[in-house]
């Protein structure tokens, strides 16, 4: 339609964009708390608050789009967008939630690294969030952390393959092989965010290519 290029862009996208990425570094960084400095259910309420703040921040991001007629990006992009971070929040709810539930005493190195590059994606989906309002203008930036975002999830799933093949050493009772199986959960709920972030750099990619 001609007269839509005419008409004003509603760009409050972006900043819901940016606000829903600051959540998720704030989510990141208790869940990489909880696993450095232990459960409790102060940290777990307050990751549960981020979450929530997460879900109403993604139902303003489905209002907007249902109720705006000319979006800054393809409407396709926006609601995937808002669907990725939105479940890379869930995984990282999850995983914080698993800890709690487990109560396994002291973190193990595996664990403390795969917390702490949560805690770099989301940092990097901060950055990224303010340029896609002008992609073109920051197109280096925006290449460099999605390669970021690529590297620490090859770097997560390297972490979690040598912790599986050691995850048994030594075990040769019933109660260690149930901490060894419970961690052996924890890793996989902690790489399914890693993982959420790098369907989230491919999206991101996508459109990189899409608006050159």
């Amino acid at each position: 339609m001609v007269l839509k290029k005419f008409l004003p862009r509603d760009e409050q996208f972006f900043t819901l964009f940016t606000e829903v990425a600051e959540n998720g570094v704030a989510g990141a960084q208790i869940l990489n708390s909880i696993v450095t400095e232990g459960t409790d259910t102060t940290r777990i309420a307050e990751l549960q608050k981020v979450e929530i703040l997460g879900d109403e921040l993604t139902h303003k991001i489905f209002h907007a789009l249902n109720s705006t007629f000319v979006t800054p990006i393809d409407r396709d992009d926006i609601h995937a967008l808002a669907v990725e971070l939105d479940d890379f929040m869930d995984h990282l709810t999850d995983a914080g939630q698993r800890l709690g539930q487990y109560q396994l005493g002291n973190s193990t190195q595996v664990a403390r690294e795969l917390g702490s590059i949560l805690v770099e994606q989301a940092k990097c989906f901060a950055l990224i969030m303010p340029l896609l309002d002008e992609m073109n203008k920051h197109r280096d930036a925006l290449r460099d952390a999605i390669l970021d975002l690529t590297r620490l999830d090859n770097d997560a799933d390297r972490l979690q393959s040598d912790a599986m093949l050691h995850l048994y050493d030594g075990v040769t009772e019933v109660p260690q092989l149930i901490v060894a199986m419970r961690w052996k959960e924890i890793y996989q709920s902690l790489l399914r965010a890693t993982d959420q972030a790098e369907r989230l750099a491919n999206t991101l990619e996508g459109m990189l290519l899409k608006y050159a």
